[in-house]
């Protein structure tokens, strides 16, 4: 049977050397203001160092997604030439990528890697309890397990959760009623970034115009968050932490990477569409937390010169040196 514990000795040894660096420049191991600011400082940590660590496979997936926007005319070409002949489609659809280095699952590549990592985190902490015997598993010492199983954010338990029963509290020394408000309040969090991270993702690439496609992002966009609802009340507080700091993480990260790399605006249906055939798309100006596109500064036209009245038809034509060079005659 294959088995995690690598992933659970990789993510313990993270946690344990950011945790052991926080305490070597002084963040206290007690408690302040009901939080072990040491253990949560390094569950924050952890999120930054896989994203550090992802972060060129995240920059190979914009690229391949731009790649593959790009690609939309001539996939759309093919589907109408090999319409009912799926085979054929799919050995010419596998040749367009190769040959324009393009690949479909470099796109879901990041968000797979960081699966064992949550796992591994799920795991980890779901083991924090003072009546835990293997305390030294996966490289723990004895007093590293207890001080992080009594770690606390604002009085509840890191391990704890919305689902917790009041005889598990009780045996970390929280409060069950505050235990919920955290894990509430942080479950509500989690559900908010998640919808904006897939909110600004979809804004980023454009809604599908394909319905299987549509169908899978607006799955994403609200069946995902929704799913958080249930999923939330089993999480650990120190895994709804890392799944908050990834979020905002992302966003951050997808804020950048919109104005490093821009959509690509594909041409419109119709008479417009006509005029820019065979042009190549133009990236989009993306600003804003949720990549909203920025329309372009109006230009002024330029002023039009002021209109002469011409001669009427049958007039003499007056010359206005002779009309103005003769000085008036005096009388008398």
């Amino acid at each position: 049977m294959f088995s995690l514990d690598w992933i659970y000795y990789a993510i313990s040894w993270i946690l344990l050397t950011w945790h052991s660096a926080w305490d070597a420049i002084g963040v206290s191991v007690d408690a302040v203001i009901g939080t072990n600011w040491a253990w949560i400082l390094s569950i924050i940590f952890l999120v930054v160092t896989v994203r550090v660590i992802l972060f060129p496979v995240f920059v190979k997936q914009i690229k391949s997604q731009r790649a593959m926007q790009a690609l939309q005319p001539k996939v759309k070409e093919l589907q109408e030439k090999h319409k009912g002949d799926r085979e054929t489609l799919q050995k010419e659809m596998m040749e367009l990528y190769r040959k324009e280095k393009a690949n479909p699952l470099m796109g879901c590549l990041p968000m797979f890697l960081q699966i064992p990592v949550f796992l591994g985190l799920f795991h980890t902490l779901k083991r924090l309890n003072p009546d835990n015997q293997g305390k030294t598993l996966y490289g723990w010492t004895v007093e590293q397990f207890n001080s992080a199983s009594n770690a606390k954010l604002f009085s509840a338990p890191i391990s704890g959760k919305f689902g917790s029963t009041a005889a598990e509290m009780a045996s970390l020394g929280a409060n069950l009623t505050t235990v919920k408000i955290v894990a509430g309040v942080l479950v509500c969090i989690m559900i908010a970034t998640t919808y904006l991270t897939s909110r600004q993702m979809i804004l980023k690439t454009g809604w599908a115009e394909d319905p299987q496609q549509r169908m899978v992002q607006r799955l994403m966009l609200y069946g995902i968050p929704f799913s958080l609802l249930i999923s939330g009340a089993i999480f650990p507080i120190g895994v709804i932490i890392y799944w908050v700091t990834n979020n905002l993480f992302t966003l951050g990260q997808q804020q950048w990477v919109l104005r490093k790399f821009p959509p690509l605006v594909p041409p419109k249906s119709g008479t417009a569409g006509k005029a820019t055939a065979g042009k190549t798309a133009q990236p989009a100006k993306v600003g804003g937390l949720l990549g909203r596109k920025t329309a372009p500064p109006a230009v002024k036209a330029p002023a039009a010169a002021p209109k002469v009245a011409g001669p009427k038809p049958g007039a003499k034509p007056v010359n206005p040196k002779k009309s103005g060079g003769r000085p008036a005659k005096r009388q008398g």
